[in-house]
């Protein structure tokens, strides 16, 4: 009677053991790919390969579904190991064959993504660490659930500190590479003043094409019409630095957490313009009347 009211809670943590374990499967590569790739940059793309948000995202997921997959696990096996009957249930080797099945089907999705960066020529280190990445997730993946399938003795304490070894590595290797939460908000907070500074810089633009001269202050760009209104630091809530040199020259100021160079997920549209280190930083601005002349008044 236990084991039949036990059932619905069984198939449940075994359905649970399914869904973490493909979310961590394809967390973990993902990480691993990142790394490598930051590792191993593709001279072909030098920007597109790094992808430091994916990188955030599958470490977010990792933390989460890992531990989620290992406690659901080791409770099953405990289970299992208390009341040895229910290892011949039906239900339990459907859903444990139906979790070889899953991580099968992970592990071929990786390998024909990896074969078909290979057809285009990707036959490089960086495509062998992958594909023994692959290998090691299906390899983990189907010798725990083969073994538990077919009740055979294997080390099972030091297979479970191998694993959640290169998970913990993985997970701080990520954190290293991609940043701590705080380093990364202060990256954000230079980033939005790369943006406010080049919105400025467009409007000055602007200004002159329509004046053909520059304002003595950004309050003069503020157009309550258009609803344009100069942006301020979003750190310390005071107006950008702005100074007007002569008829067509300008600076641009603002105070950077950190150097543009090597910071990871910085807008590489903005690296040529906008390059700075940390600290007070300005950033002179010539207009080219050729390039942005100004427009003829309008004839009345």
């Amino acid at each position: 009677m236990e084991n039949i009211k036990n059932a619905p809670r069984d198939t449940f943590l075994y359905l649970l053991s399914i869904i973490t374990l493909i979310t961590s499967a394809v967390a973990f590569g993902s990480l691993v790919f990142g790394l490598i790739n930051i590792w191993f940059p593709d001279a072909l793309q030098p920007y597109a390969s790094v992808n430091y948000t994916s990188i955030r995202l599958a470490l977010a997921t990792l933390i989460v579904s890992f531990p989620v997959f290992f406690w659901v696990s080791l409770f099953l096996h405990n289970d299992v190991t208390a009341n040895p009957e229910k290892r011949d249930a039906k239900i339990r080797r459907w859903l444990m064959y139906l979790t070889v099945f899953a991580a099968g089907l992970v592990v071929i999705g990786d390998l024909v993504t990896l074969i078909y960066s290979f057809l285009q020529g990707d036959l490089t280190m960086p495509f062998v660490l992958k594909v023994l990445v692959v290998f090691f997730i299906a390899g983990s993946s189907l010798f725990y659930y083969l073994n538990e399938v077919k009740n055979r003795s294997y080390p099972r304490n030091v297979f479970r500190v191998l694993i959640i070894g290169v998970v913990v590595l993985a997970v701080v290797l990520g954190f290293y590479k991609a940043g701590s939460p705080q380093s990364q908000r202060l990256i954000r907070f230079d980033q939005q003043k790369v943006s406010d500074l080049s919105v400025i810089q467009n409007q000055l633009v602007y200004y002159w094409q329509q004046k053909g001269s520059l304002p003595a202050n950004l309050s003069l760009l503020n157009d309550p019409i258009s609803g344009f209104t100069s942006p301020i630091d979003p750190q310390n809530s005071q107006a950008y630095e702005y100074r007007l040199v002569s008829t067509k020259v300008f600076q641009l100021c603002a105070e950077f957490n950190k150097p543009s160079e090597g910071t990871p997920s910085y807008p590489v549209g903005y690296l040529d313009n906008w390059q700075h280190s940390a600290g007070r930083v300005c950033f002179d601005r010539t207009i080219d009347s050729v390039l942005y002349p100004v427009k003829p008044a309008p004839v009345r």
